[in-house]
């Protein structure tokens, strides 16, 4: 279909037919980007399973009935009726002082704010939790203070979880990532990362977790 030719025949109130041609060729990008979002969705679908993990990560989570944390490895995430399972990790950033777990990312935040509201839509498909490197007292905290709908929250204070998934650097820095883990016959394996973030950023193909964040999907139909 030629640039010229119209996807549909509707028009708006005084719109020029300046525009409306404008409109029309930026239609037909949208309409091969929303085929093109489609055709990754699949590759990544189809991906051959990635490694075993190298141990059953020990995390932290806040036990209401006890009121204290408890231990939870990565296989207890698994539900039994659900094979799979998206983990994100969640920033702290440095604060002044050099500490690296210094406050909580923003952006980080702004991307959980989202998820928190759909967790319990996504949670009836697939296992969903959100970890960080901080302790899961302060994690908690900056949860209720977002008022976060029910999400399973975590620490990875005490294990090497962030380091061997790219959400950790060298010097302690934390990266938000995500990443999904699958459960095949009886071991978990590693699926996908969200490793654009390590992309040379050009073009803005760092922007790696847009697809969980709606504020730029909005941000990017507006001027």
């Amino acid at each position: 279909m030629s640039v010229s030719e119209p996807l549909h025949h509707m028009r708006l109130p005084n719109e020029s037919d300046a525009y409306r041609r404008a409109r029309s060729a930026l239609l037909q990008e949208e309409a091969e980007l929303r085929r093109h979002i489609e055709r990754v969705a699949e590759l990544r679908r189809n991906l051959p399973l990635g490694g075993e993990i190298r141990q059953d990560y020990v995390f932290s989570e806040w036990d209401e009935t006890a009121d204290a944390p408890r231990e939870v490895r990565l296989s207890d995430l698994f539900s039994a009726e659900k094979d799979t399972l998206f983990l994100y990790s969640f920033m702290f950033i440095p604060d002044s002082s050099g500490n690296p777990i210094g406050s909580p990312c923003p952006s980080c935040t702004s991307i959980i704010d989202a998820v928190s509201g759909e967790a319990p839509h996504v949670s009836h498909r697939i296992n969903l939790a959100v970890s960080a490197k901080a302790p899961i007292e302060r994690f908690r905290q900056h949860s209720e203070r977002r008022r976060w709908q029910p999400i399973r929250l975590l620490s990875a204070e005490n294990s090497t979880y962030n380091r061997d998934y790219l959400a950790e650097g060298e010097d302690g820095s934390q990266f938000p990532m995500a990443t999904v883990f699958v459960r095949r016959d009886g071991q978990i394996r590693h699926l996908w990362s969200s490793e654009l973030f390590f992309v040379p950023n050009t073009e803005g193909e760092t922007r790696h977790v847009d697809f969980m964040w709606p504020m730029w999907g909005i941000f990017d139909c507006t001027p």
